[in-house]
C-alpha cells in the first residue's frame, strides 16, 4: 500500500487537464506511441469534437521513482465545466490528492475556485501547477501570486509545467510520490469498496468502477451491494489500464473494476458500497451526496410507440451518467415521455446528443424550467413540488410560491463590471459582494433566481464580456416569489402543453411574443381563431387569425345589393355556428417552435 498513489486533476474548463494527462501517460510508458492520440482518455466522439471532458476517466500507471522503488499511480481525469461538477465530486471521493491546474495566460477562474473547495472538503493534498508556461501570453509571476493568495502555499511549492511540450512532467511525478499520502486502510478488515462510476457494456453487462478502502476483492468471490442488498459472484476483477486488465485480487487502496453479469441498470447505484457475502462490513461508506438536478425538461419520443425503447436507452445512459434523473410523465400534446432532471443546460444538450448518437433515438425536448414549491392556504406548512405548470394548485387556494435561488460567482476584468451588473440586475439578481482578486481580476458574487439563468444567461454573459468572464454557481435556498401560471387559450379553450410558470413582471412581454408566434404557426381555418394569453381570468395578450372566406358573392352579377348582403349574412351565421363547434388542431411544429421561442 505504501507504493500506491491516487490522485485526480482539477481545473477550470480548457486549462489543459486532458493534455497534461496525455503527457503523464506517455512519460510513464503506460501507453504505446501507436495508441497515442490527443485527449486519449476522452473516449466519446462528442468529447473530442467539443474539446471538453464529460466523464471522469480512471487509469493506472506504473512509475519507477528516482529512489528505485516502483509505484502504482491511479489517475482520475475530471471534467472542468460547471455542469459536470457532480462527476468531479465523485472522482475526489476516490483520491488522496489533487493536481490543481491553472492556465498561465488566463489565471484563476471561477471553476478553479469551486473545484478547489470541493477538494478541500474531502481533505485532499493539493499540488498547485501552472500549466501552459511556454505560451506567448503566459503571466507566470502574476498567476503565482494569485495561487499563493488562494491556497496560502509557498511560491516554491508551485510546479511550472506545459502539457503540450512536456515541461515539468518529471517534477509533477516526483511531487505526486512525495507529497500525496499513501492510501490508509486495513488489508485484514472486511471488504469495503466505494463504487464511484459504472458503464454499460452490451456483451458483459454492467461494469462497476470502485476504490477499495479496506480489505481486498478476489475473483470468483461472492460479493454484496450494501445499498440494494443484492449478491453476485465476481466473474472478473481487475485494474483500469487503457483497457480493462484482469487480476486475481484487487487490494486495499487500489482503484479497480468488477464484472458480475448484472444486466439491470437499477441494481448498481453510484455511491454504493461493495462488500463480501461471507464477512460483510458493518457500515457503508459515507461522503456521497445525492445529485441535485437544477434544470428540468421533458424528453418525448417522436413516435409514441417508441416509449419503452426510450426508457431502456435512458436507463443505460443513466449508468454512464449518474447525474441524470428521470421519471415518466404524460402530456396532452406530446403523449408519453420522461421528465428529466439535468445539472445545467450544457448537460441537457449533451444528453440529447448522446441519445441520438449512441442509441439512435430521435427525441423532442420541451422548454427547460426549474421546480418551484407551492404552499396552499389549507396546509401552509406543507410544500407541493411543482415541476410542471399543470401541477400548479389553483391560485385562489395558493398561499405562496417559492422559487430556487443560486449563488453565482463571476470572475472578470474590471472593464466589464457595468455590463455584468446590468445583465444580472435585469435578471432580478442581488449583488452580494465585489472583490478584487488582483488589480486586473474582479470577483462578483450575485444571488439570482435559477429560473432566470437556465435559458440564455451564460451566452449573454459571454457576449457582454467578449468571453472574458467565468461563471460558477451553487444552489442556495427557496425564496418567496411572485410566480404565476400563464395559460394560452384558443377560442377560450386552454391548451395545457403551452402553459408556463413565469414571474409576474415578465408575463405580459412573454405572453405577447407567444401569441404572435402562434399566429404565424397555426393554420387558418374556416372560422376565426382567437389566441389569448391569460393569467387567471385576466387576458394579457391577444392575436386573431382571421377566417378563410369563400367568395359567396361570386355568382351574383349585377342585380340588387340586398342579394349580396343576404348571402354574406348567411355566411356570417354559418361561421358563427362553426366557431362554436369547430376545434383547433395544433400541429406538432407549433409546439416545437413555441418551445424554441427566444426568450
Amino acid at each position: 500500500m505504501q507504493h500506491i498513489r491516487n490522485f485526480c486533476i482539477i481545473a477550470h474548463i480548457d486549462h489543459g487537464k486532458s493534455t497534461l494527462a496525455d503527457r503523464l501517460l506517455e512519460h510513464t510508458k503506460t501507453i504505446s506511441d501507436r495508441d497515442m492520440q490527443a485527449q486519449v482518455l476522452d473516449d466519446m466522439d462528442l468529447e473530442r469534437e467539443k474539446g471538453i471532458t464529460i466523464k471522469s476517466h480512471a487509469i493506472q500507471m506504473d512509475y519507477t521513482h528516482t529512489d528505485g522503488k516502483k509505484y502504482a499511480i491511479n489517475l482520475i481525469d475530471t471534467p472542468g465545466h460547471v455542469d459536470f461538477s457532480y462527476e468531479v465530486s465523485r472522482a475526489l471521493a476516490a483520491c488522496e490528492g489533487a493536481l490543481l491546474l491553472v492556465d498561465a495566460s488566463q489565471g484563476i477562474q471561477a471553476q478553479t475556485i469551486s473545484n478547489l473547495y470541493l477538494a478541500l472538503e474531502n481533505d485532499l493534498e493539493i499540488i498547485p501547477v501552472i500549466n501552459k508556461i511556454d505560451m506567448d501570453g503566459a503571466k507566470i509571476p502574476e498567476v503565482t501570486d494569485q495561487i499563493v493568495d488562494l491556497i496560502g502555499c509557498k511560491p516554491e511549492d508551485i510546479i511550472l509545467a506545459s502539457g503540450k511540450s512536456g515541461i515539468g512532467i518529471e517534477d509533477i511525478m516526483t511531487a505526486i510520490i512525495e507529497r500525496i499520502p499513501a492510501p490508509k486502510g486495513d488489508p485484514e478488515a472486511p471488504l469495503q469498496a466505494l463504487i464511484f462510476d459504472s458503464v454499460f457494456n452490451s456483451f458483459r453487462g454492467i461494469i462497476a468502477y470502485y476504490r477499495v478502502l479496506n480489505g481486498s476483492i478476489k475473483k470468483g468471490e461472492k460479493v454484496k451491494f450494501v445499498h440494494t442488498g443484492n449478491e453476485y459472484f465476481a466473474d472478473e476483477v481487475g485494474v483500469l489500464r487503457l483497457g480493462l486488465e484482469p487480476r486475481k485480487e484487487v487490494k486495499t487502496g487500489d482503484v479497480g473494476y468488477i464484472i458480475t453479469g448484472i444486466k439491470n441498470a437499477k441494481d448498481v447505484k453510484v455511491g454504493d458500497t461493495v462488500t463480501t457475502s461471507v464477512n460483510p462490513t458493518t457500515e457503508a461508506v459515507k461522503g456521497f451526496e445525492e445529485v441535485k438536478p437544477m434544470v428540468f425538461a421533458g424528453i418525448f419520443p417522436v413516435e409514441t410507440d417508441d416509449f419503452e425503447e426510450l426508457r431502456d436507452c435512458m436507463e443505460k445512459l443513466q449508468l454512464n451518467d449518474a447525474s441524470l434523473t428521470f421519471e415518466p410523465e404524460t402530456s396532452q400534446a406530446l403523449g408519453f415521455g420522461f421528465r428529466c432532471g439535468f445539472l445545467g443546460m450544457l448537460h441537457m444538450e449533451i444528453i440529447q446528443e448522446r441519445l441520438e448518437r449512441e442509441f439512435n433515438q430521435t427525441v423532442i425536448t420541451t422548454v427547460p424550467n426549474v421546480s418551484f414549491k407551492a404552499y396552499t392556504t389549507r396546509e401552509p406548512e406543507k410544500a407541493i413540488i411543482v415541476n410542471n405548470p399543470t401541477e400548479m394548485p389553483d391560485p385562489s387556494r395558493t398561499d405562496r410560491i417559492e422559487e430556487p435561488f443560486i449563488r453565482a460567482q463571476i470572475i472578470t476584468l474590471p472593464d466589464y463590471i457595468g455590463n455584468i451588473m446590468s445583465l444580472c440586475l435585469g435578471k432580478r439578481g442581488i449583488l452580494i459582494n465585489q472583490h478584487y482578486l488582483t488589480p486586473t481580476r474582479v470577483e462578483l458574487i450575485f444571488e439570482l433566481p435559477l429560473a432566470e439563468i437556465v435559458f440564455d444567461f451564460y451566452d449573454k454573459l459571454k457576449s457582454s464580456t467578449r468571453g472574458y468572464a467565468s461563471f460558477d454557481y451553487q444552489p442556495l435556498d427557496y425564496r418567496e416569489s411572485d410566480i404565476i401560471k400563464m395559460d394560452i387559450l384558443l377560442n377560450a379553450e386552454k391548451v395545457d402543453a403551452l402553459s408556463a410558470l413565469i414571474h409576474r413582471s415578465r408575463a405580459q412581454d412573454f405572453g405577447r411574443k407567444l401569441c404572435a408566434k402562434l399566429k404565424e404557426l397555426l393554420p387558418r381555418q374556416q372560422f376565426m381563431i382567437a389566441i389569448q394569453a391569460a393569467v387567471g381570468a385576466k387576458i394579457i395578450a391577444r392575436e386573431t387569425i382571421s377566417a378563410m372566406r369563400k367568395d359567396v358573392t361570386a355568382k351574383c352579377y349585377g342585380g340588387d345589393i340586398s342579394r349580396k348582403r343576404k348571402l354574406l349574412e348567411k355566411q356570417k351565421e354559418g361561421k358563427k355556428r362553426m366557431r362554436q363547434i369547430g376545434s383547433v388542431d395544433i400541429p406538432q411544429e407549433a409546439f416545437l417552435a413555441v418551445l424554441k421561442l427566444d426568450e
